[in-house]
């Protein structure tokens, strides 16, 4: 059984084909996409080089979920994302982003418990499979964030009815961060 814990090993063949190192397969970009929507981390490695190429092609990914129409990142970000690159050093946009997404990741934790707390239907029966429902459905939109493991989960289960609170603080202080940004 693979290890979910550890990123799932891609090798690129010289034919520029990708091997699944656990399924013993060959994959698309797109079912590498798949994996990453699931929860999963990927690294993919030039079989020639070693060179480590998962940088170039979770761009590709979105490149081309662009390419098709599908807005992905707003023209702002992307502006920024350039910008950035020209800085020399390369700015403090990468530390920001990442910031921002565990920020997002953290809060919709919260907000799942926050929504269950407080939810009159909790009592009732069936509603543990309704939530069950509910929480494969935000983890399926949302890359595994809302139903992640780990520190963030366990931190976001120790919080009590302040979280609300604090989670409209923080998208205040994320939307003057970005307002800035422009």
């Amino acid at each position: 059984m693979a290890d979910d814990n550890k990123p799932l090993l891609i090798k690129r063949y010289a034919s520029r084909r990708l091997y699944n190192t656990e399924t013993s397969d060959y994959v698309t970009l797109e079912d590498i996409a798949g994996f990453i929507r699931s929860g999963r981390e990927v690294q993919i490695i030039d079989l020639k080089s070693g060179d480590d190429l998962t940088r170039q092609y979770l761009l590709q990914i979105i490149a081309e979920h662009e390419s098709r129409g599908e807005n992905v990142l707003p023209v702002g970000v992307l502006n920024e994302l350039v910008r950035s690159y020209m800085v020399p050093g390369g700015g403090m946009m990468p530390q920001f982003l990442q910031s921002s997404f565990d920020m997002l990741r953290e809060n919709q934790a919260k907000m799942m418990k926050n929504m269950t707390a407080m939810n009159p239907m909790a009592k009732m029966p069936g509603f543990e499979a309704l939530q069950a429902q509910q929480e494969a459905f935000l983890k399926a939109m949302t890359g595994a964030w809302a139903g992640s493991s780990g520190p963030e989960k366990e931190a976001a289960e120790e919080e009590n009815g302040e979280d609300l609170d604090e989670i409209k603080r923080q998208l205040a202080e994320l939307n003057s961060k970005l307002s800035k940004l422009k």
